[in-house]
């Protein structure tokens, strides 16, 4: 295989990359979005949305939350996820000197339209193994039906 000279030490170019990732990591900016509907990699938490016959399901990945803590809200067919994750770095233990942050901490913030055949007033939200999970029902008029051919 071929040396890529992003990777060669010392390279110019492999400096380049390193200060771009540094500053990435500072700004909180990892990069475009991928397609129209994607947001930026690195947007806490990530979900998954998709739909069933039934329901419109939502599902959002944020290990380490207090359930109490986590918002969800419906308003005007936006589905709104917001909450607060703690640094995990113990108060009690004086100052502490962190030399590398990996896990984000602080509040966040998702939003998600949802289709105009859904019902406000039929939503279930379930946190469990890190995993939040947001069904949404759809209106019984929106969901399939089979006729029956005579």
């Amino acid at each position: 295989m071929y040396e890529s000279i992003l990777n060669h030490p010392g390279s110019l170019f492999g400096q380049f990359e390193r200060l771009r990732r540094e500053l990435d990591d500072v700004f909180g900016v990892s990069g475009l979005p991928g397609s129209i509907r994607s947001v930026a990699p690195g947007t806490v938490p990530a979900i998954n949305v998709g739909r069933t016959p039934n329901s419109v399901e939502v599902y959002a990945f944020a290990p380490g939350l207090d359930a109490s803590k986590i918002e969800v809200t419906i308003d005007r067919g936006v589905l709104r996820i917001a909450g607060e994750r703690s640094s995990g770095i113990p108060d009690a233990a004086g100052k502490v000197n962190v030399y590398t942050r990996e896990r984000g901490a602080g509040s966040f913030m998702r939003a998600v339209s949802l289709p105009d055949d859904i019902d406000p007033g039929q939503v279930n939200a379930t946190y469990r193994d890190g995993v939040l999970r947001v069904s949404v029902a759809r209106r019984e008029s929106a969901q399939p039906k089979r006729i029956t051919v005579q």
